[in-house]
């Protein structure tokens, strides 16, 4: 009885400041979007030679947002809808500006259901047509999931950001459930820009457990390259990090500069590495690639599963 008494007094006394906490949240956000409206404004006149000119950040993790609102304005997208998956909690994401800006509807999905109930409860979630399902994606259940959503056909943006299996999913993705007119998708820099590769394909694959070090996952960008050209897609360019690359459906691409998969390479600089106990080791450069050297990838190009070391071996 004492600590219940005790419980609700705590309670109480925190309560303003919670709501105080809320109001404060709420108007970073309200300035923040702000600052994004004026950013979005300015693109109008700029010429921009590659997408990294074009780049700002508001809720995305780098500088998404100011690429998404350049090719937005670059091509017709009549369907304004979104599928973005690995989202988290959608504090960062590469569409959360879309849709309160552009006022975009959209799916967005996580394997956590935990970050998925916090989207629900998030204001956004009421004041615009989104939708948020917890799934852990799979090349297997990838179009389920898409139609029980009953998205389907031209949409504007997928995004895809899982940390695995990446190259599969989309590979998965059948064209006669979406056909989404930019596609974004991240790619492992590490990987290097010679090579078309992959990690294998496990159903279950998880970043944090298939190597202590969290630097073996995805796919390298030319792999990405050589899938979209056999989906129909154009390359037109990475983020600044190194870690993003945007897609655009052929038919459609006519104002973008096309690059070469070689040329639109950008290495990534940020050093996430991890030893055996899982301390940060602020690993660079090469010694990132020397540490899942010795690790199973799919030559692309040869069909067969061989490591970074061998592949060094034959550049």
């Amino acid at each position: 009885m004492h600590n219940q008494f005790l419980k609700k007094l705590a309670q109480g006394f925190n309560a303003p400041i919670f709501h105080r906490l809320d109001a404060i949240r709420n108007e970073i956000e309200q300035n923040r979007l702000l600052l994004g409206k004026q950013y979005a404004f300015v693109l109008q006149s700029r010429k921009i030679v590659n997408l990294s000119d074009a780049e700002f950040k508001i809720f995305s993790q780098w500088g998404e947002d100011g690429i998404i609102q350049y090719l937005i304005s670059q091509i017709p997208i009549p369907n304004k809808m979104f599928i973005e998956f690995g989202v988290e909690n959608y504090r960062e994401s590469n569409t959360r500006f879309l849709l309160v800006n552009n006022n975009w509807s959209g799916l967005v999905m996580d394997g956590d259901a935990r970050n998925i109930e916090q989207i629900r409860s998030m204001p956004l979630y009421w004041q615009h047509n989104l939708e948020a399902k917890a799934a852990f994606i799979t090349a297997e259940n990838i179009n389920s999931l898409i139609q029980e959503s009953g998205i389907c056909g031209d949409i504007g943006i997928l995004s895809i950001d899982i940390d695995g299996n990446d190259y599969w999913v989309w590979k998965a993705i059948s064209e006669e459930t979406i056909s989404p007119r930019i596609v974004i998708i991240e790619y492992n820099s590490v990987f290097g820009k010679e090579r078309a590769v992959t990690i294998p394909y496990t159903k279950n694959f998880k970043r944090t457990e298939a190597h202590f070090s969290n630097l073996y996952f995805g796919a390298s960008l030319n792999a990405l390259c050589l899938l979209a050209k056999e989906k129909g897609y154009k390359f037109v360019g990475s983020n600044s990090a190194g870690n993003n690359a945007f897609f655009v459906r052929h038919d459609i691409a006519e104002n973008l500069p096309i690059r070469s998969c070689r040329d639109g390479y950008l290495e990534s600089k940020f050093r996430e590495g991890r030893d055996e106990t899982g301390k940060l080791m602020f690993w660079a450069g090469m010694k990132r690639r020397e540490m899942i050297g010795h690790l199973p990838v799919v030559d692309l190009e040869s069909g067969e599963i061989v490591t970074l070391q061998n592949l060094d071996g034959e550049i």
